[in-house]
């Protein structure tokens, strides 16, 4: 089987956070750290780079490149919450899920939750999830590997989608530049042009010998990779804490009894998640958002996991009950569980939570 694996890179992730929380900074050249006078560059947003201005320049070349440069201090907190959002966007479709950065991370959705074939309806949903749920673009990039995944991403910035088909892997590796090579830097790409290396072509030339000889362990990599060749797997860093289901619907459910409806579907596809990854938890969360944008969040917790429906689904309407007497437009609705057994340490028990179930 064919793996299929995303490479999510945010588009210039701090600046455009900054640019999203203070709109006087849209469309000015932003950048992320430093000063006019000393420091450096963390991030520069797209405005900022058409002048030449990079992350980890010198703020003062920064500001010689582009005088009306904005600089702004970083705020690492909330950087850090938005990939969280972002990430519990991935883990939707997979637990396959390798965080490189704040701003980027590999996918594999070869199996997914979904049991969705199309790896490029993935990522375009995933895209279209993160510019909903933070207002921030990202650009993807699909293929059969991790490596040319990478590469895939940076082909259609800002806001781009683009894939390598397995078909085209060859033909598009030996027409890439060699300074497109993920990895190839500027000083090794002018010591390979130097070589008479300038595009994938000139490089399946030299034998493994050759690479390795001249470039160590990294051409030993190269010889592998322009030949479509990438066995990495992607290895996920996070043992899941909660899985939820949440839906934000176009219209506003009026009545409990919408609610409850709207209720029961999420709380199915939830159930069916866990049972099929034999995910149980102990704490059911209920979330909800009125039409004014309010939000309220309530949570029952149990003595032991469970994942049984009817049980989710009773205590679930037990903490609706409270909108019989303030019920306003429901706008959004969220399930999940945590406090999962994916969170035990392989030598703890697990006890099932069993009540007698509404006959």
């Amino acid at each position: 089987m064919e793996r299929k694996i995303i490479h999510i890179d945010m588009d210039a992730f701090f600046a455009s956070v900054e640019q999203r929380d203070h709109p006087e900074l849209q469309g000015k050249p932003v950048a992320v750290g430093g000063s006019k006078e000393r420091g450096v560059v963390a991030a520069a947003s797209y405005e900022a780079r058409k002048y030449g201005v990079r992350s980890a320049m010198s703020s003062r070349l920064a500001y010689q490149k582009c005088p009306h440069i904005v600089f702004v201090k970083h705020r690492f907190d909330v950087y850090k919450e938005v990939s969280r959002q972002i990430r519990e966007i991935f883990y939707e479709y997979t637990d396959l899920v390798e965080p490189l950065s704040l701003d980027e991370a590999f996918i594999e959705v070869t199996q997914n939750k979904f049991d969705e074939p199309s790896a490029i309806k993935i990522a375009s949903e995933i895209k279209q999830k993160i510019k909903e749920k933070t207002l921030l673009t990202a650009s993807a990039g699909v293929s059969v590997n991790k490596f040319l995944a990478k590469v895939a991403s940076d082909l259609k910035k800002p806001d781009g989608l683009a894939v390598i088909l397995p078909h085209q892997v060859l033909p598009f590796l030996e027409e890439l530049p060699i300074e497109k090579f993920f990895g190839v830097g500027k000083a090794t790409a002018e010591k390979m042009k130097n070589f008479g290396i300038k595009t994938g072509k000139d490089l399946k030339v030299h034998s493994r010998l050759e690479l390795a000889q001249r470039f160590g362990k990294f051409g030993s990599y190269l010889y592998d990779v322009v030949r479509g060749i990438d066995n990495r797997k992607v290895k996920p860093d996070r043992i899941r804490k909660s899985i939820s289901s949440e839906t934000t619907y176009s219209e506003d459910l009026m009545t409990l009894a919408d609610v409850k409806s709207s209720v029961r579907l999420l709380i199915g596809k939830l159930c069916q998640s866990c049972v099929k990854y034999g995910i149980k938890g102990k704490t059911i969360n209920l979330k909800y958002r009125f039409n004014d944008f309010t939000t309220f969040t309530r949570s029952r917790t149990l003595g032991g996991f469970t994942n049984d429906m009817d049980i989710i689904i009773d205590l679930t309407f037990d903490m609706l009950m409270e909108l019989e007497s303030d019920m306003k437009p429901i706008r959004l609705l969220g399930i999940g569980l945590s406090s999962l057994n994916t969170e035990r340490k392989d030598n703890q028990l697990e006890f099932d939570f069993n009540i007698n179930k509404k006959q």
